[in-house]
């Protein structure tokens, strides 16, 4: 087990990588978190999968629309440490074809609020003033996720924006992704379309009414991004890739001998709103927890 008080360096961004951002949807700072922050939270990683019983829940994790399924544990996970299972994780018996630690697709939603190592990386000061540097005013929390992509079977993310997701009015989501282990062409790094954000929101992931579990998929304009206009997004161990909530991004399946670690913390602005049709809800009473200012 580590202990907080992780040593993160202060971001200052330049008007140009700004400018970049807000142009081409997207900004890569590589190397920015140290080796030591990344192995400790690998670390805790391991502990939490240490206390999780494989037995207890069979969530498999998809971003396949057409066999997208939001199942109760996953609809409940807001504020909660809940593992997701690689798609290709068990026999056709049902038994796990290799370790747990081998197994798990991701770990999610509420690490940055439920895990004190999490939480203090997650709502780090730096995170609260970098996102004011892109136009935030009061930028919170609202998912955390660690992602493992297994070797050999870490399952493909599709083409997604992850305002699909997150929606807010007016658009303010902000995801930072934080390589944890390097990220290649061979292990399924990001890849983008720059300036695909400028062609605004495709798809809307709601719940069917407030309050319910079961979802649906809303169409908002018809629109399929071609293969010539991805750009690959390889990235150190340490670096961190910004993606504006409209930014269209995808990994491919990772079938190389090698995880790809990372972690993902997804930010939108309190000044806008956020919708009680999106799938991920805070419970009754509660608040996002906003970025510490100091």
């Amino acid at each position: 087990m580590v202990n907080a008080g992780l040593d993160l360096k202060t971001v200052d961004l330049t008007a140009r990588q700004i400018s970049q951002y807000h142009e081409e949807g997207y900004l890569v700072i590589e190397s920015l978190v140290l080796e030591s922050v990344c192995g400790a939270l690998k670390e805790r990683v391991a502990f939490l999968m240490g206390d999780f019983d494989p037995d207890s829940v069979r969530s498999i994790f998809t971003t396949n629309e057409q066999t997208r399924h939001a199942d109760r544990y996953f609809m409940e996970s807001a504020e909660k440490v809940s593992f997701f299972f690689e798609e290709e994780a068990f026999d056709a018996s049902g038994n796990l074809k290799q370790s747990l630690a081998l197994s798990i697709n991701k770990i999610g939603h509420g690490l940055h609020s439920q895990d004190d190592v999490f939480r203090d990386f997650s709502l780090s000061c730096v995170w609260h003033s970098l996102l004011q540097q892109l136009g935030m005013k009061k930028p919170c929390a609202v998912q955390s996720m660690y992602i493992f992509k297994q070797p050999g079977i870490g399952g493909e993310v599709n083409c997604h924006q992850d305002s699909t997701f997150l929606y807010t009015t007016p658009m303010s989501v902000i995801g930072l992704w934080f390589a944890i282990e390097e990220a290649t062409l061979e292990n399924g790094c990001l890849w983008g379309v720059p300036k695909g954000h400028r062609e605004g929101l495709l798809k809307r992931f709601e719940r069917e009414t407030p309050g319910s579990i079961t979802t649906k998929m809303v169409t908002i304009k018809e629109h399929q991004w071609n293969q010539d206009e991805l750009v690959a997004l390889p990235v150190p161990k340490g670096s961190l890739v910004i993606l504006n909530g409209e930014f269209p991004h995808l990994s491919y399946a990772n079938r190389s001998n090698k995880s790809r670690h990372a972690y993902a913390i997804h930010a939108i602005d309190q000044v806008c709103e956020y919708p009680e049709e999106n799938w991920l809800q805070p419970s009754q009473g509660k608040a996002f927890l906003p970025f510490r200012t100091a």
